[in-house]
């Protein structure tokens, strides 16, 4: 990784469903989305999401297996 890269800052965003996605910095988060966390490089942003998004499914269709 370049030191290019760790200079770029993204943030972890989530919306209702309880998908993750990361935004750049300074960038408009998109209705529907809210930040979740610090901005940070690239690469912790996606290790956060791979530690906290451990079922894929929306929160709709969790929801409804459950029941």
């Amino acid at each position: 990784m370049s030191s290019d890269s760790r200079s770029v800052l993204y943030q972890v965003v989530i919306n209702d469903a309880e998908q993750y996605s990361i935004w750049p910095v300074g960038a408009a988060v998109p209705a529907g989305w809210r930040a979740e966390g610090p901005a940070r490089p690239e690469e912790e942003c996606l290790s956060h999401i791979e530690e906290a998004w451990t079922d894929m499914r929306p929160l709709s269709l969790r929801h409804r297996a459950a029941e």
